[in-house]
């Protein structure tokens, strides 16, 4: 059997590509069809898709999204994500002022209010202890076990454990009450020797001094947890601390000096620098205080006690050591200078801790603060441009996913679906199916117009091609059907000249030209199958197989070479005798034109489950599985005639008549190594012959009218000259057989 299989009617065709097959076809291929894998196996490449390709060097550098509602969501997800993100780094800046706010506020409940009332008792005991080394009394002592007491307390609850960190608050907290407790823990000794009248006061007011700086040094530690404006409104809140420290240690060393009677230089010298740092603190203090501190600020400063409170110091520090500078200022003024100054003083103190306790609130900074500004500006943004982008993506991916499936529809069913019917020649409506529509309003839009023009333009192609193919094969079946009259009237004029022919040399040519003349007749009938229409043969009555058989197979040229084995009866109805004649000639032609000839090509038939097999084996050299597959699918579906491609009609032909009946046509591998057609005839086609006439049979049903039919033949199965037997091969010269007439029904041997 052929390796490829070439049209039976052309003879000198071989195998292998030629010229038109070698060629770019330049027609439509077959119609897209919808396949079940990867959309991407059946797309065409994006354009720069493979220079993208190539210099990546076969691997994508990045990740593709691979639908369009995913590149949508990835164009519109980068600003809301990039807005998402800078909410979330404002979220975090908010959650740090948050925590450092409600730290901060725990370090006033904890550490500052306490470390206040701690320096303020200390200065209380400071003063006293002072009052009783300069001039020991009951009264004094009385008041100095008072203060002590008051002392104690406040150092117990500003480090209820004995120093260290209270949980929750940094480890610098931990040191700087750790370095109190050990300054507080020097004041007993101080106390007994002040009692006991052994002490010295110039060391009693250093140790109380160290304790009390001690005790600022603990309020002050929240300053290093502020930053900006609150950092230096803490700094002067400090510096007015100190200032107050000042005044208390002036009143402390002026006091114990009218005890005494004098102010010795060493006193007047610490009184002196009291002053001084007093002043320098109280002027740094006005420029980091604000809101109601500063106006209690501005107050005092405007306030004529503390200018005379500035003055009384001058006085106390230009005056000569011992009783000048003790009597400097009596001590009524002085008590109501520095009465007045140091409540003024603790009023600021008081507004200034109320004003940082106020910003200190964890939600005030929170929902206040630039942070938290940030965060809810941050989150109305970000939801604004979600709901935006969701709403812009929406309707991008519904307009680019109506885009899409419109194309696929067009390309996938519609367009096919139109071609098929062109292919048909059913008459398709250019106009409903692809419509013009509306004017675009956008540039998707466009596209999908764009679209409609190219698929009515493709229509149109389609509708001309089909019907130029319809005109062309109007004058194939006209050409066939002249040709197809000539050849019954040659027939009709060989088999009378064979009948009157004497001389056998003669008649062996007459026969050769009956031969030649048969074989035109089925090339005619295959250019009539080709333009679609069917041939003019039939019968009136059922045939059988074995006529059927023989007759296809002297309708080819190497006749002598075929063997026929064990047909099993059965018959065909008139109606399909000359497509399965036609058919199975083309079939067995195929086999002797691609096998050797000195090979033999076996016919046989048998009757099996399905229907009637019969196999046509030849030896030649095969094909191979890739041109197997292709043939059996051309024969299972046969697809438009493809001027084109020449070498392929044989399949054509008898793919088409194969349809026309229901019969199954396959080829396969032969076990000699060539191939083997199995013609499978469903049980629908079979029919039990019917019962021999004694005369002639009916003439063949031509379709034209009687007076227009070429001349009947007599039936091979009714003639009385003998039954059809198949030619043998003989020497050259020998005379064949005595005549081969059209087919069963049609020409018989005799």
């Amino acid at each position: 059997m052929p390796t490829p299989r070439t049209s039976p009617g052309d003879e000198s065709a071989r195998p292998g590509p030629g010229p038109t097959a070698r060629r770019r076809r330049a027609h439509a291929g077959p119609p897209a069809v919808e396949h079940t894998g990867h959309a991407a196996s059946s797309t065409p490449p994006r354009p720069g898709a493979g220079s993208a390709a190539g210099s990546a060097g076969g691997r994508r550098l990045l990740p593709r999204a691979r639908s369009v509602r995913a590149r949508v969501v990835c164009l519109l997800m980068v600003p809301v994500v990039a807005l998402l993100t800078l909410w979330g780094l404002a979220t975090v800046t908010a959650a740090q002022d948050l925590a450092r706010a409600r730290l901060l506020q725990r370090l006033d409940t904890r550490v500052a209010h306490p470390a206040a009332a701690a320096v303020t008792a200390l200065q209380a005991e400071r003063h006293a202890a002072l009052r009783q080394s300069a001039s020991p009394s009951g009264d004094r002592a009385a008041a100095l076990r008072t203060a002590a007491s008051r002392t104690d307390a406040a150092v117990d609850r500003l480090a209820p454990h004995g120093g260290g960190a209270p949980d929750g608050l940094p480890r610098e907290v931990g040191a700087r009450l750790a370095a109190f407790v050990r300054a507080a823990g020097e004041l007993p000794a101080v106390r007994r020797a002040v009692a006991s009248g052994d002490a010295d006061r110039e060391a009693a007011y250093r140790t109380y001094t160290s304790a009390v700086e001690s005790a600022l040094a603990v309020g002050g530690t929240t300053a290093s947890f502020r930053a900006g404006a609150d950092a230096s409104r803490a700094r002067a809140l400090a510096e007015v601390e100190r200032s107050a420290e000042m005044l208390a240690r002036e009143d402390a060393l002026l006091s114990s000096a009218r005890l005494t009677g004098e102010l010795g230089a060493a006193h007047q010298r610490l009184f002196t620098g009291a002053a001084a740092a007093r002043t320098a603190l109280g002027e740094a203090a006005s420029t980091g205080l604000d809101g109601p501190a500063r106006r209690e600020w501005s107050a005092l400063a405007a306030h004529p006690a503390f200018r005379g409170l500035r003055t009384a110091e001058e006085r106390v520090s230009a005056a000569a050591p011992g009783r000048r500078a003790a009597a400097a200022v009596s001590a009524g003024s002085w008590a109501q200078l520095r009465s007045e100054v140091g409540d003024r003083l603790r009023a600021v103190q008081d507004r200034a801790r109320e004003g940082a306790a106020e910003r200190e609130d964890p939600f005030t900074a929170a929902l206040t603060g630039t942070s938290g500004a940030a965060v809810v500006l941050g989150l109305v943004a970000a939801g604004a441009a979600l709901a935006v982008s969701v709403r812009i993506g929406r309707g991008l991916v519904l307009e680019l996913a109506l885009l899409r499936n419109g194309a696929l529809e067009i390309a996938r069913r519609r367009l096919p679906e139109a071609m098929r019917r062109l292919r048909a020649g059913d008459p398709v409506d250019l106009p409903d199916e692809a419509p013009a529509g509306p004017p675009a309003p956008d540039e998707i839009a466009e596209v999908a117009q764009a679209l409609t023009t190219v698929h009515r333009a493709a229509l149109e192609a389609a509708a001309e091609r089909a019907e130029l193919a319809g005109g062309v094969s109007g004058v194939f079946v006209n050409l066939a059907r002249r040709s197809q009259a000539l050849v019954h009237r040659q027939l009709a004029l060989l088999d009378g000249m064979e009948r009157r022919a004497e001389d056998p040399g003669e008649l062996e040519d007459l026969f050769r030209l009956d031969h030649l003349t048969t074989r035109m007749r089925r090339h005619a009938e295959s250019l009539i199958i080709l333009s679609g229409a069917a041939p003019g043969r039939a019968w009136s009555r059922p045939v059988s197989l074995t006529s059927v058989v023989r007759a296809a197979v002297a309708e080819i040229e190497d006749y002598a070479r075929v063997e026929i084995r064990g047909l099993t009866e059965a018959s065909l109805p008139g109606a399909a005798v000359a497509d399965t004649t036609h058919l199975l000639a083309e079939l067995v032609e195929n086999a002797t034109q691609f096998s050797p000839p000195h090979t033999r090509v076996r016919v046989s038939g048998e009757i099996v489950g399905n229907g009637y097999a019969v196999e046509v084996e030849d030896r030649g050299l095969g094909m191979g599985r890739e041109a197997l597959d292709e043939a059996n699918r051309r024969l299972a579906r046969p697809e438009g005639l493809d001027l084109l491609d020449s070498d392929r009609l044989g399949l054509f032909v008898v793919g088409r008549l194969a349809a026309r009946h229901g019969v199954t046509v396959r080829l396969g591998t032969s076990p000699y190594g060539g191939t083997t057609a199995v013609v499978l005839l469903p049980h629908a086609l079979l029919q039990d012959p019917a019962p021999r006439p004694s005369g002639r049979p009916a003439e063949p049903r031509t379709g034209a009218p009687r007076a227009q039919r070429p001349p009947a033949a007599p039936d091979p199965e009714a003639a009385g000259d003998g039954p059809l037997i198949l030619p043998v091969p003989h020497p050259p010269g020998e005379v064949r057989c005595r005549g081969a007439r059209e087919g069963p029904g049609s020409r018989e041997v005799e």
